[in-house]
């Protein structure tokens, strides 16, 4: 069988990086990091939260990008809450918002309102004018649990689009074959999916370029820029403007990047290549 790189067109050692900018919409400062990283930036694919608060002023600012949807059904941050647009109640926490940690939604959810959560996230997205390139999963809610992730995996094979995954080294902890359910169904996912340090990634990201293996590899980053709204959100909002620095203004990255031998692309090619099949 031919492996997702060779199936889009590239040869079996070709090294590909998907560089994807996490929590489109997540607030101005994120929509704003989100969007300079893929204009002006490295960035080659983004995730989008429809149910958070700047999701439609990001939607007004679309331009054809490779975004994919971020199914959410957490709201993790103390003080920045949003919620269910199904207003589905058993996914609702005391203050209105969804639960803040992804053990309360395991604990809580009616599995029927999930889906139609997860559904209706898609579904909007679609009416906001995204042409959806990929599914993500807000803090790995829809990926850790089967009976989550059989609704995940039911989204992708009827909209037809590529699953941010596990790397294979993490499965065994996950307890069931998250991949080979993924696989068997012709959904395609990235082969890898590493994760950079809090801090001091510019480093962290040349090692991984220069130590990248043949295949597809996903890094997510959350790039945004700094504002006291971003700070007034979330404790890491240091790593966010890191990781914008790191896409848009470390100019040299791009040069780094291609004497690795290694190409950016996007989640589009796997989805034009689903569509295919």
């Amino acid at each position: 069988m031919p492996t997702v790189a060779e199936r889009l067109g590239h040869p079996p050692d070709a090294k590909l990086l998907i560089l994807n900018c996490a929590d489109l919409g997540f607030c101005h400062a994120s929509s704003v990091g989100v969007y300079d990283s893929l204009r002006e930036g490295i960035g080659t694919s983004a995730s989008l939260i429809v149910p958070a608060p700047w999701a439609r002023e990001a939607a007004s600012r679309f331009r054809g990008e490779d975004i994919g949807v971020r199914l959410t059904l957490n709201a993790e941050h103390d003080l920045y809450r949003w919620g269910p647009i199904t207003n589905a109640p058993s996914l609702l926490d005391g203050d209105g918002g969804f639960p803040r940690t992804v053990s309360d939604v395991w604990d809580h959810a009616d599995l029927d309102e999930v889906r139609r959560e997860c559904r209706a996230q898609l579904e909007r997205a679609v009416l906001w004018g995204f042409d959806i390139s990929h599914l993500d999963a807000h803090l790995d809610a829809l990926v850790l649990r089967p009976e989550f992730f059989d609704i995940y995996l039911e989204l992708a094979v009827d909209f037809g689009l590529p699953l941010r995954l596990l790397s294979a080294e993490a499965e065994p902890n996950v307890g069931f074959p998250v991949r080979q359910l993924a696989a068997e169904e012709g959904v395609l996912f990235a082969d890898r999916f590493p994760t950079l340090p809090a801090m001091g990634s510019r480093q962290a990201f040349l090692d991984l370029v220069a130590t990248l293996e043949p295949g597809i590899t996903e890094l997510t980053l959350h790039p945004a820029i700094d504002t006291p709204e971003l700070r007034a959100i979330t404790s890491d909002w240091r790593q966010r403007v890191s990781d914008h620095v790191l896409l848009v203004a470390d100019r040299g990255l791009d040069r780094l990047i291609a004497e690795a031998g290694v190409t950016l692309i996007g989640y589009r090619p796997l989805h034009d290549a689903m569509h295919r099949s």
